[in-house]
């Protein structure tokens, strides 16, 4: 990868790399993908103040989150079907965030399972859950959450119902592929990552197949699946589940000023000021743009994340200067797992450690807590 440059070259060679269908998923949004390219375009929109004459040789990157010493104000957003990506890819992906000293977050529609991770992971990471209609699996998830060490839970809100994803319905979007001609032809334009998938053989939702009643095949597990949307999800089953969780929670999904006061009620340790990535509600604002009514309506109770078309050093700083005290990153991170396993999501955080670091330097500035407001051009 010696001659990748940025995330736009890691996603042209996962492209290239990684089956139509997983590489899709990571890469669409919801119908007309309207909010997904809004997440991408407003953050272009912002510019920067260059600033000159300004001693800049003590910069450096290295943060908090949630009280944890970061080196990168960054965490990996949950991601499903990360294994799907590249064979085993939830662990690869932790062991690069691992070694970048950010937070990994795994996903409960993973294909590695919470004890598969645990048994990989040489500190605590956290975790995200689905409120879902059988409650009495998330009470047994959350009880193999605890014992596998996990410290931070991450409560996505924004999941009732599922939103119309037009690329995964065009591709029969399945874990493991069902075998369709259309399948059965792009998988044999995938040779290395066929090999690699038949050596590795784990296919199956690693949290869900085995520890759900009722499920003993990938098809009733599907359907099982299908039907724990739950529209029923209130703020008061936010509440119980602060009552029952000793751990830090964030709440993931918030977008409104309205939702912010909800969920301060709730007494979060943060929030990820996010649209899912622009995968459910298409037509909802960037996150980029509703983010500065939300700090002011949070005014410093909780920390407040934020994702959604972050992808480089540049984007991170303007969600930064916007008040974030963080950034959820997925797809970036995910580009990088599907054009070189470890090796690329390493590389991705490398780049964006750079772009973050030299885009502080030339805005005049030496620490991540400087990063505010002041640094952005503002429209009169």
């Amino acid at each position: 990868m010696k001659r990748v440059a940025s995330n736009s070259d890691l996603r042209k060679i996962a492209r290239r790399r990684v089956p139509k269908m997983f590489f899709d998923y990571v890469d669409g949004g919801a119908w007309t993908e309207a909010t997904y390219r809004a997440n991408a375009d407003d953050l272009a929109r912002i510019r920067l103040k260059q600033r000159v004459a300004v001693d800049v040789s003590r910069r450096s990157a290295k943060s908090t989150i949630l009280g944890q010493n970061v080196s990168l104000p960054i965490g990996m957003s949950p991601t499903g079907l990360t294994g799907m990506v590249w064979p085993n890819g939830e662990i690869e992906v932790l062991k690069a965030c691992e070694g970048a000293g950010i937070p990994y977050c795994l996903s409960t529609v993973s294909i590695a399972s919470v004890e598969d991770v645990a048994n990989a992971a040489s500190a605590p990471f956290w975790f995200q859950v689905y409120m879902v209609r059988d409650r009495d699996f998330i009470e047994k998830l959350i009880r193999r959450v605890e014992a596998a060490g996990v410290n931070t839970l991450v409560l996505t809100l924004d999941l009732q119902m599922s939103g119309q994803r037009n690329k995964d319905i065009h591709n029969g979007l399945s874990s493991p592929p069902k075998p369709t001609l259309r399948n059965i032809a792009n998988l044999a334009t995938k040779p290395a990552w066929c090999l690699n998938m038949l050596r590795y053989r784990k296919m199956e939702f690693g949290n869900l197949y085995g520890h759900v009643s009722q499920v003993s095949s990938p098809k009733s597990l599907s359907k099982w699946t299908d039907e724990q949307f739950d529209p029923t999800l209130n703020w008061d089953d936010v509440k119980r589940l602060r009552e029952r969780w000793k751990g830090k929670l964030v709440l993931k999904g918030i977008l409104s000023p309205e939702d912010t006061g909800m969920a301060m009620d709730v007494g979060p340790d943060a929030i990820v000021v996010s649209n899912h990535g622009g995968r459910q509600l298409d037509g909802a604002p960037s996150t980029i743009e509703v983010l500065p009514n939300i700090v002011s309506t949070v005014a410093g109770r909780c920390e407040i994340l934020i994702d959604g078309g972050f992808t480089s050093g540049q984007d991170v700083f303007k969600g930064l200067a916007l008040g974030a005290d963080g950034v959820m990153m997925g797809r970036a991170l995910l580009y990088g797992l599907g054009a070189g396993g470890r090796k690329g999501v390493a590389k991705a955080l490398a780049m964006i450690r750079h772009e973050l670091e030299t885009t502080m330097g030339l805005c005049g500035i030496n620490s991540t807590a400087e990063i505010g407001p002041e640094n952005l051009f503002h429209k009169a």
